[in-house]
Protein backbone atom coordinates (compact mmCIF):
# COMPACT_ATOMS: atom_id res chain seq x y z
CA UNK A 1 0.00 0.00 0.00
CA UNK A 2 1.23 3.26 -1.09
CA UNK A 3 1.73 6.00 2.15
CA UNK A 4 2.16 9.42 0.94
CA UNK A 5 1.72 10.77 4.85
CA UNK A 6 3.94 8.62 6.63
CA UNK A 7 3.04 8.56 10.86
CA UNK A 8 6.89 10.81 11.03
CA UNK A 9 9.65 11.52 8.62
CA UNK A 10 13.16 12.82 10.20
CA UNK A 11 14.17 16.12 9.17
CA UNK A 12 17.77 15.81 7.69
CA UNK A 13 19.62 18.38 5.87
CA UNK A 14 23.09 19.32 4.22
CA UNK A 15 24.49 20.03 8.08
CA UNK A 16 23.95 16.43 8.85
CA UNK A 17 25.59 14.92 5.81
CA UNK A 18 28.85 17.53 6.20
CA UNK A 19 28.91 17.28 10.04
CA UNK A 20 29.33 13.15 9.87
CA UNK A 21 31.78 13.55 6.94
CA UNK A 22 34.27 15.14 9.04
CA UNK A 23 33.82 13.23 11.52
CA UNK A 24 34.80 10.16 9.48
CA UNK A 25 37.20 12.24 7.81
CA UNK A 26 38.90 13.38 11.29
CA UNK A 27 38.76 9.41 12.43
CA UNK A 28 36.30 10.42 14.84
CA UNK A 29 34.18 7.02 14.76
CA UNK A 30 33.69 5.47 17.86
CA UNK A 31 32.58 7.11 21.13
CA UNK A 32 35.25 9.19 22.24
CA UNK A 33 36.42 12.65 20.20
CA UNK A 34 35.29 16.58 20.25
CA UNK A 35 31.47 15.18 18.43
CA UNK A 36 30.48 13.79 21.44
CA UNK A 37 31.54 16.83 23.66
CA UNK A 38 30.19 19.10 21.42
CA UNK A 39 26.72 17.63 21.22
CA UNK A 40 26.49 17.55 24.86
CA UNK A 41 27.78 21.22 25.42
CA UNK A 42 24.61 22.28 22.77
CA UNK A 43 22.41 20.23 24.44
CA UNK A 44 22.93 21.81 28.16
CA UNK A 45 22.91 25.01 26.57
CA UNK A 46 19.75 24.54 24.43
CA UNK A 47 17.65 22.84 27.73
CA UNK A 48 19.42 24.88 30.59
CA UNK A 49 20.83 22.10 31.84
CA UNK A 50 24.20 22.50 34.03
CA UNK A 51 25.07 18.84 32.92
CA UNK A 52 24.43 17.00 29.85
CA UNK A 53 25.93 13.45 29.65
CA UNK A 54 25.08 11.35 26.11
CA UNK A 55 24.41 7.74 26.06
CA UNK A 56 23.38 5.54 23.38
CA UNK A 57 19.69 5.44 23.74
CA UNK A 58 16.64 6.82 25.58
CA UNK A 59 16.09 3.27 27.53
CA UNK A 60 19.63 3.15 28.91
CA UNK A 61 19.29 7.05 29.64
CA UNK A 62 16.63 5.69 31.84
CA UNK A 63 18.84 2.71 33.67
CA UNK A 64 21.50 5.16 33.81
CA UNK A 65 19.49 7.75 35.82
CA UNK A 66 17.85 4.84 38.18
CA UNK A 67 21.37 3.52 38.48
CA UNK A 68 22.45 6.49 39.74
CA UNK A 69 20.26 6.91 42.43
CA UNK A 70 21.14 3.49 43.96
CA UNK A 71 17.91 2.02 43.01
CA UNK A 72 18.59 -0.97 44.06
CA UNK A 73 16.11 -4.64 44.47
CA UNK A 74 13.17 -4.25 47.42
CA UNK A 75 12.82 -0.63 45.98
CA UNK A 76 9.63 1.04 44.41
CA UNK A 77 9.41 3.60 41.12
CA UNK A 78 5.96 5.13 40.54
CA UNK A 79 5.48 4.75 36.68
CA UNK A 80 2.15 6.02 34.76
CA UNK A 81 0.64 3.17 33.74
CA UNK A 82 0.19 4.45 30.25
CA UNK A 83 4.02 5.04 28.54
CA UNK A 84 6.15 3.20 26.43
CA UNK A 85 7.20 0.17 28.15
CA UNK A 86 11.09 0.98 28.43
CA UNK A 87 9.70 3.48 31.30
CA UNK A 88 9.10 0.45 33.39
CA UNK A 89 11.47 -2.05 31.63
CA UNK A 90 14.67 0.17 33.26
CA UNK A 91 13.18 0.48 36.74
CA UNK A 92 12.89 -3.81 36.25
CA UNK A 93 16.75 -3.72 35.01
CA UNK A 94 17.46 -2.26 38.33
CA UNK A 95 15.87 -5.20 39.88
CA UNK A 96 13.25 -3.15 41.43
CA UNK A 97 9.49 -2.80 40.99
CA UNK A 98 7.52 -0.96 38.65
CA UNK A 99 3.92 0.97 40.91
CA UNK A 100 1.82 1.48 38.69
CA UNK A 101 -0.65 4.66 39.03
CA UNK A 102 -3.17 6.27 36.61
CA UNK A 103 -3.04 9.50 34.51
CA UNK A 104 -4.61 13.01 34.27
CA UNK A 105 -7.43 12.90 31.38
CA UNK A 106 -6.56 16.32 30.47
CA UNK A 107 -2.33 15.71 30.46
CA UNK A 108 -2.54 11.98 29.89
CA UNK A 109 0.36 12.17 31.96
CA UNK A 110 0.75 10.75 35.62
CA UNK A 111 -2.04 11.99 38.44
CA UNK A 112 -0.24 13.51 41.09
CA UNK A 113 -3.39 12.51 43.37
CA UNK A 114 -2.60 8.78 42.65
CA UNK A 115 0.79 9.55 43.56
CA UNK A 116 0.21 9.87 46.98
CA UNK A 117 -2.01 6.75 47.70
CA UNK A 118 0.68 4.59 45.90
CA UNK A 119 3.84 5.72 48.56
CA UNK A 120 5.26 3.22 50.53
CA UNK A 121 8.81 2.75 52.92
CA UNK A 122 10.05 1.32 49.92
CA UNK A 123 9.29 4.01 47.69
CA UNK A 124 12.56 5.35 46.00
CA UNK A 125 11.60 7.25 42.91
CA UNK A 126 8.65 8.60 40.81
CA UNK A 127 9.19 8.83 37.26
CA UNK A 128 6.84 11.61 35.20
CA UNK A 129 6.14 10.91 31.59
CA UNK A 130 5.46 13.90 29.47
CA UNK A 131 3.63 11.43 27.28
CA UNK A 132 3.33 12.46 22.91
CA UNK A 133 5.03 16.18 24.19
CA UNK A 134 2.76 16.79 26.87
CA UNK A 135 4.53 18.15 30.45
CA UNK A 136 3.16 16.20 33.41
CA UNK A 137 1.93 18.70 36.16
CA UNK A 138 5.43 18.86 37.68
CA UNK A 139 4.76 21.25 40.86
CA UNK A 140 2.88 18.33 43.01
CA UNK A 141 4.77 15.98 41.61
CA UNK A 142 7.72 17.51 43.12
CA UNK A 143 6.42 18.69 46.30
CA UNK A 144 5.33 15.15 46.58
CA UNK A 145 8.67 13.62 46.20
CA UNK A 146 10.34 16.36 48.30
CA UNK A 147 8.14 15.41 51.33
CA UNK A 148 8.70 11.98 51.73
CA UNK A 149 12.40 12.47 50.66
CA UNK A 150 12.56 10.32 47.22
CA UNK A 151 14.07 11.34 43.41
CA UNK A 152 12.32 12.24 40.45
CA UNK A 153 13.34 11.18 37.25
CA UNK A 154 11.72 12.51 34.38
CA UNK A 155 11.06 10.83 31.24
CA UNK A 156 11.51 13.19 28.43
CA UNK A 157 12.09 10.93 25.72
CA UNK A 158 8.91 12.65 23.39
CA UNK A 159 8.69 16.23 24.77
CA UNK A 160 12.23 17.52 23.92
CA UNK A 161 11.59 21.32 23.99
CA UNK A 162 8.67 21.09 26.27
CA UNK A 163 7.85 23.84 29.21
CA UNK A 164 5.78 23.79 32.17
CA UNK A 165 5.21 26.81 33.49
CA UNK A 166 7.68 28.13 31.56
CA UNK A 167 11.04 25.30 32.54
CA UNK A 168 12.18 22.75 30.05
CA UNK A 169 10.69 19.16 30.53
CA UNK A 170 13.39 17.24 31.74
CA UNK A 171 15.12 19.55 33.83
CA UNK A 172 12.54 19.93 36.74
CA UNK A 173 13.25 16.81 38.62
CA UNK A 174 16.83 15.37 40.11
CA UNK A 175 17.66 13.76 36.48
CA UNK A 176 15.89 14.13 33.06
CA UNK A 177 15.94 11.34 30.13
CA UNK A 178 15.64 11.91 26.30
CA UNK A 179 15.51 9.44 23.52
CA UNK A 180 17.35 10.63 20.34
CA UNK A 181 15.36 7.65 18.04
CA UNK A 182 14.69 8.23 14.32
CA UNK A 183 10.85 9.17 15.37
CA UNK A 184 11.71 11.50 17.74
CA UNK A 185 11.88 15.17 17.55
CA UNK A 186 15.38 15.37 17.09
CA UNK A 187 17.09 11.81 16.33
CA UNK A 188 20.86 10.44 15.83
CA UNK A 189 19.05 7.19 14.81
CA UNK A 190 19.66 5.66 18.24
CA UNK A 191 21.15 7.55 20.87
CA UNK A 192 20.02 9.45 24.42
CA UNK A 193 20.85 12.06 27.03
CA UNK A 194 20.51 12.67 30.56
CA UNK A 195 20.43 16.16 32.49
CA UNK A 196 21.10 16.98 35.91
CA UNK A 197 21.83 19.59 37.96
CA UNK A 198 23.78 17.96 40.64
CA UNK A 199 27.51 17.20 39.64
CA UNK A 200 27.80 14.07 41.81
CA UNK A 201 25.05 12.43 40.19
CA UNK A 202 26.42 13.59 36.67
CA UNK A 203 29.71 12.37 37.54
CA UNK A 204 28.04 8.50 39.02
CA UNK A 205 26.47 8.63 35.73
CA UNK A 206 29.63 9.25 33.66
CA UNK A 207 31.65 6.31 35.68
CA UNK A 208 28.51 3.92 35.00
CA UNK A 209 27.99 5.09 31.28
CA UNK A 210 31.79 3.70 30.31
CA UNK A 211 31.88 0.20 31.80
CA UNK A 212 32.63 2.08 35.61
CA UNK A 213 36.20 3.37 34.43
CA UNK A 214 37.11 5.53 36.56
CA UNK A 215 38.81 8.72 34.17
CA UNK A 216 41.69 8.86 36.53
CA UNK A 217 42.89 5.66 36.20
CA UNK A 218 42.94 3.74 32.74
CA UNK A 219 41.16 0.22 33.03
CA UNK A 220 40.16 0.46 36.42
CA UNK A 221 37.08 -0.37 37.28
CA UNK A 222 35.81 0.39 40.61
CA UNK A 223 32.36 -0.37 40.31
CA UNK A 224 29.91 -2.53 38.03
CA UNK A 225 29.35 -0.02 34.74
CA UNK A 226 27.76 -0.29 30.96
CA UNK A 227 28.82 0.30 27.70
CA UNK A 228 26.39 3.24 27.25
CA UNK A 229 28.18 5.74 25.46
CA UNK A 230 26.86 7.24 21.85
CA UNK A 231 29.54 6.98 19.24
CA UNK A 232 31.32 9.73 17.09
CA UNK A 233 29.03 9.80 14.22
CA UNK A 234 25.78 9.58 16.38
CA UNK A 235 27.20 12.85 17.78
CA UNK A 236 28.06 14.56 14.94
CA UNK A 237 24.46 14.04 13.60
CA UNK A 238 23.32 15.45 16.95
CA UNK A 239 25.21 18.56 16.43
CA UNK A 240 23.31 18.91 12.61
CA UNK A 241 19.76 18.50 14.42
CA UNK A 242 20.51 21.16 17.23
CA UNK A 243 21.36 23.57 14.50
CA UNK A 244 17.52 23.25 13.37
CA UNK A 245 15.45 22.26 16.74
CA UNK A 246 14.37 25.75 18.12
CA UNK A 247 12.48 25.24 14.15
CA UNK A 248 11.72 21.78 14.55
CA UNK A 249 9.61 22.41 17.29
CA UNK A 250 8.01 25.52 16.36
CA UNK A 251 6.90 23.62 13.42
CA UNK A 252 5.50 21.09 15.33
CA UNK A 253 3.65 23.80 17.54
CA UNK A 254 2.21 25.27 14.13
CA UNK A 255 1.44 22.32 12.80
CA UNK A 256 -0.60 21.49 15.98
CA UNK A 257 -2.59 24.94 15.44
CA UNK A 258 -3.64 23.55 11.66
CA UNK A 259 -5.20 20.17 13.07
CA UNK A 260 -6.45 22.07 16.35
CA UNK A 261 -7.96 24.02 13.77
CA UNK A 262 -9.71 21.57 11.17
CA UNK A 263 -10.59 19.10 13.65
CA UNK A 264 -12.52 21.56 16.27
CA UNK A 265 -16.16 20.68 16.61
CA UNK A 266 -15.65 17.35 14.68
CA UNK A 267 -18.32 14.61 16.57
CA UNK A 268 -16.53 11.93 18.07
CA UNK A 269 -12.93 13.26 17.88
CA UNK A 270 -11.33 14.76 20.87
CA UNK A 271 -8.52 17.29 19.86
CA UNK A 272 -4.74 16.40 21.67
CA UNK A 273 -5.50 18.80 24.70
CA UNK A 274 -2.91 21.24 26.24
CA UNK A 275 -2.78 22.70 29.71
CA UNK A 276 -3.00 26.41 30.05
CA UNK A 277 0.62 25.92 31.85
CA UNK A 278 1.98 23.91 29.26
CA UNK A 279 3.93 24.52 26.41
CA UNK A 280 2.98 21.27 24.08
CA UNK A 281 5.43 20.48 21.66
CA UNK A 282 3.01 17.31 20.18
CA UNK A 283 5.72 14.48 19.93
CA UNK A 284 2.97 12.94 17.25
CA UNK A 285 -0.34 15.08 17.07
CA UNK A 286 -2.76 12.83 18.80
CA UNK A 287 -6.81 12.21 18.69
CA UNK A 288 -8.71 10.41 20.63
CA UNK A 289 -12.23 8.83 18.89
CA UNK A 290 -14.87 8.76 21.75
CA UNK A 291 -16.14 5.69 20.91
CA UNK A 292 -13.18 2.99 20.96
CA UNK A 293 -14.91 0.53 18.86
CA UNK A 294 -14.89 3.01 15.82
CA UNK A 295 -10.94 3.84 16.75
CA UNK A 296 -9.15 0.73 14.36
CA UNK A 297 -12.24 1.26 11.65
CA UNK A 298 -10.77 4.79 11.37
CA UNK A 299 -7.55 3.92 11.21
CA UNK A 300 -7.69 1.03 8.05
CA UNK A 301 -9.72 3.74 6.61
CA UNK A 302 -6.69 6.46 6.69
CA UNK A 303 -4.12 3.94 6.04
CA UNK A 304 -6.61 2.98 2.60
CA UNK A 305 -6.47 7.19 1.91
CA UNK A 306 -2.64 6.64 2.12
CA UNK A 307 -2.33 7.98 5.59
CA UNK A 308 -0.56 6.31 8.30
CA UNK A 309 -1.29 6.03 11.70
CA UNK A 310 -0.41 4.57 14.57
CA UNK A 311 -2.32 3.50 18.42
CA UNK A 312 -1.29 4.80 21.51
CA UNK A 313 0.41 2.49 23.68
CA UNK A 314 -0.78 -0.45 25.84
CA UNK A 315 -1.29 0.60 29.62
CA UNK A 316 1.70 -1.20 31.44
CA UNK A 317 -0.64 -3.21 33.73
CA UNK A 318 -1.91 -5.53 30.49
CA UNK A 319 1.63 -6.33 29.87
CA UNK A 320 2.08 -10.04 30.66
CA UNK A 321 5.47 -9.08 32.82
CA UNK A 322 3.65 -6.23 34.93
CA UNK A 323 -0.10 -7.76 34.66
CA UNK A 324 -1.64 -6.10 36.95
CA UNK A 325 -5.78 -5.79 37.92
CA UNK A 326 -7.32 -2.81 36.07
CA UNK A 327 -6.94 0.07 38.66
CA UNK A 328 -6.49 2.48 36.10
CA UNK A 329 -9.65 3.26 33.83
CA UNK A 330 -8.28 6.56 32.22
CA UNK A 331 -5.04 4.66 30.69
CA UNK A 332 -7.46 2.47 29.80
CA UNK A 333 -9.69 4.14 28.03
CA UNK A 334 -6.98 6.21 26.24
CA UNK A 335 -5.35 3.34 25.13
CA UNK A 336 -8.50 1.91 23.76
CA UNK A 337 -9.25 5.52 22.33
CA UNK A 338 -5.78 7.21 20.99
CA UNK A 339 -4.45 7.68 17.57
CA UNK A 340 -1.16 9.66 16.77
CA UNK A 341 -1.21 11.47 12.95
CA UNK A 342 1.55 12.31 10.97
CA UNK A 343 3.50 14.48 12.34
CA UNK A 344 6.59 15.63 10.88
CA UNK A 345 8.55 18.66 9.57
CA UNK A 346 7.73 18.28 5.95
CA UNK A 347 4.34 18.45 6.55
CA UNK A 348 2.20 21.24 4.93
CA UNK A 349 -0.89 23.26 5.80
CA UNK A 350 -2.25 21.67 2.55
CA UNK A 351 -1.30 17.73 3.70
CA UNK A 352 -2.99 18.82 7.55
CA UNK A 353 -5.98 20.28 6.04
CA UNK A 354 -6.34 16.91 3.75
CA UNK A 355 -5.83 14.38 6.47
CA UNK A 356 -7.84 16.19 8.74
CA UNK A 357 -10.52 16.16 5.95
CA UNK A 358 -10.46 12.87 5.36
CA UNK A 359 -11.05 11.89 9.20
CA UNK A 360 -14.37 14.32 8.89
CA UNK A 361 -15.20 12.14 6.29
CA UNK A 362 -14.94 8.27 7.92
CA UNK A 363 -16.06 9.88 11.02
CA UNK A 364 -19.82 10.74 9.32
CA UNK A 365 -19.68 7.52 7.46
CA UNK A 366 -19.22 5.68 10.63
Amino acid sequence: MDIKYPVMRPYIDEAEKRLVAQSIDDGWISSIGPYVERFERLFAEYAGAPYALSCSNGTTALHLALMAIDLAPGDEVIVPDITFIATANAVTYAGATSVLVDVEPDTWAMDPKEIEKKITKRTKAIIPVHLYGHPADMDPIMAIAKANGIAVVEDAAESLGARYKGRFSGCIGDIGCFSFYGNKIITTGEGGMVVTASEELYKKMQLLRNHGMTKERRYWHPVIGYNYRMTSLQAAFGCGQMEKVDAIVKKRVADAAVYHRELAGVPGIVPHPCREWAYNVYWMYSILVEDPTRRDGLMQALLEDGIETRPFFYPVHEMPRYERPNEYPVSTRLARAGINLPTYFAMTEEDIVYICGRIKTHVQRA
